[in-house]
């Protein structure tokens, strides 16, 4: 994958629950990361005694993260809204010339900062609640 524009990177929301994606305003960071935990099979006849792994198993989950500022008032209440009433609802990362991750997730942390010379900021993770889709760009 050749070099790609941060701002490209956009983490999407299906705010009514009906398959529309809209991006989430005013993000200026957005990250996406993978994750697989393994299962250890090994034992006293494995080569070498390196560890072996479980083809296929344990458990896979994704996290996202976003920082930035709240556009509106009406990007604010749906993210702080998700956020306090623990609302699982479907989220897209497109990441240019890559794909689309699509997924259940749940905001799991909602931080509010700000300077006294400067805008208020915040910064959100979230957590896969379900299968995440991968589909190639």
């Amino acid at each position: 994958m050749a070099a790609q524009k941060g701002k490209d990177l956009l983490l999407k929301v299906d705010s009514d629950g009906l398959g529309s994606f809209t991006t989430v305003a005013g993000l200026r960071t957005r990250t996406i990361s993978f994750n697989a935990e393994t299962v250890d099979i090994t034992h006293q006849e494995s080569a070498g005694q390196w560890r072996e792994l479980l083809d296929g198993a344990g458990i896979k989950s994704a996290r996202l993260s976003g920082s930035g500022v709240f556009k509106d008032a009406a990007s604010d209440e749906v993210v702080r809204g998700y956020f306090f009433n623990g609302t699982i609802r479907d989220w897209q990362v497109v990441i240019p010339d890559f794909g689309t991750a699509t997924g259940a997730f749940q905001i799991t942390s909602l931080e509010f900062s700000g300077r006294h010379d400067n805008e208020m900021t915040f910064d959100m993770t979230m957590e896969s609640a379900g299968e995440v889709t991968f589909a190639a760009a």
